[in-house]
């Protein structure tokens, strides 16, 4: 407890001494940057560190690893943020090898379950919350370490439980670019068919691409459409990060890696660059390899909009500005402008609910200071005076809000309060 209250003073510290343009931004940013460390993050008897999504008790890896992320750039700042971050990467791979397939877990083995009557190829653990296969959460804690290392440097962290959880990641990764050839299904019964699969739980018919198969988007709805692009770009940024740190022995893991990331390239190329909507070439949301695509964009991470935040393609590409043009458009089923908020929502909330996360993520991915800052303005303007990012939001309407904690919206508006200053401190400078 000592611990946090030392960490949340240096953090607000931190705050205070990066002034942001606005002063109720300034306030806002005070607050929420300790908000999942003090709030979220709980200390394990192994030492590693349990992450809560927010008013919901279970840790989602995928969630966890971006409530976590600003603090990694202040890792240099405030020194005694490493070990929490190393700790939470700790975590997340020990869930891994727990189920590779279930996407949130308990703190305990508690047998709490979002739906205890969830049929799948095994039981459910009683520390696994949900089990629903996402590209993404796999992908989570290989981009948390991706991210560390980059700041610190230390490749301490690349241990032989690390590249243990690795191999095990890659060979589900494997499995599933034949996912007909995998044991894995899920279903729910009584629910809505975005929560359940298709098929008697096998999902949607696929052809062969080369691309990894994905059971859920990381809405936690359904794909409807088997290969999840953004998801599918993730994965082969994280695995192209990792190849030159994997250890001088390990030829085979290396040729493995790289066989996957070619096919997922070629996968993308093959199959996910099309004519959008909007008569331009841009990728496409989701497609099966069949002739059938999707073409929308989630607000949940990873999705097109986020590529470039990703690291997963350039802000200035031109297949990334037609997507981008596009998701950013009524074109869009999920984008919607309103009175007060115009922005990216998501099947998984009521229709005209923008999330704050898709606006956090628009500055993010802006490549002007105004830009990101006319966001991050935006964020501050619509929290219905609670002063929390919230899950989405009402268009016309900031007081209708969904979720009155949900800690991964509040950590990217610090990240991109984060972006602010730092743009603020190069151009100060020059």
């Amino acid at each position: 407890m000592e611990e946090k209250s030392a960490l949340a003073t240096a953090l607000m510290e931190y705050a205070q001494a990066h002034p942001l343009p606005d002063a109720a931004t300034q306030t806002m940013f005070r607050t929420l940057l300790p908000d999942a460390l003090v709030k979220a993050t709980r200390r394990q008897p192994d030492g590693t560190y349990f992450v809560a999504t927010g008013d919901i008790p279970a840790m989602w890896l995928r969630d966890a690893t971006f409530q976590v992320l600003p603090y990694v750039r202040l890792i240099k700042d405030i020194p005694d943020l490493k070990p929490i971050l190393e700790g939470v990467l700790r975590r997340e791979l020990a869930f891994v090898r727990l189920d590779p397939y279930a996407n949130a877990f308990n703190e305990t083995a508690s047998g709490a379950h979002w739906r205890a009557d969830d049929e799948s190829d095994r039981p459910m653990s009683p520390q696994v919350w949900e089990r629903k296969f996402e590209i993404d959460t796999l992908c989570a804690p290989l981009l948390l370490a991706v991210n560390l290392y980059a700041e610190t440097g230390d490749a301490s962290i690349f241990d032989i439980d690390f590249w243990a959880t690795f191999t095990l990641i890659l060979t589900i990764f494997e499995q599933e670019q034949h996912h007909e050839r995998s044991p894995y299904f899920f279903r729910r019964s009584d629910t809505d068919e975005n929560d359940t699969l298709p098929n008697n739980g096998l999902g949607n018919p696929i052809g062969d691409t080369g691309l990894i198969w994905d059971g859920f988007r990381p809405s936690d709805n359904r794909c409807e459409y088997g290969f999840h692009i953004p998801a599918n770009l993730l994965a082969k940024t994280v695995l192209n990060h990792l190849l030159p740190l994997m250890p001088v022995d390990e030829r085979l893991l290396a040729k493995r890696t790289q066989t996957l990331v070619a096919a997922i390239e070629q996968g993308v190329m093959t199959y996910a660059i099309q004519t959008l909507p909007s008569g331009e070439q841009g990728l496409a949301y989701e497609v099966d390899g069949l002739g059938h695509a999707r073409f929308m964009d989630d607000a949940n991470v990873p999705s097109l909009l986020s590529l470039p935040f990703l690291g997963a393609i350039a802000a200035d590409d031109p297949l990334y500005l037609a997507t981008k043009a596009f998701v950013l458009s009524p074109q869009n089923p999920y984008y919607y402008e309103g009175k007060m908020l115009s922005g990216i929502g998501s099947e998984h909330t009521p229709p005209e609910y923008v999330w704050p996360i898709a606006v956090a993520m628009e500055g993010l991915v802006a490549t002007t200071a105004a830009d990101k800052m006319a966001k991050l303005l935006l964020l501050v303007a619509t929290t219905g005076g609670t002063g929390q990012c919230h899950e989405g939001v009402q268009k016309d309407d900031p007081l209708q809000y969904t979720r009155t904690w949900f800690s991964w919206a509040n950590m990217t508006f610090c990240q991109l309060a984060l972006d602010v200053i730092q743009q603020q401190e190069q151009e100060g400078l020059r």
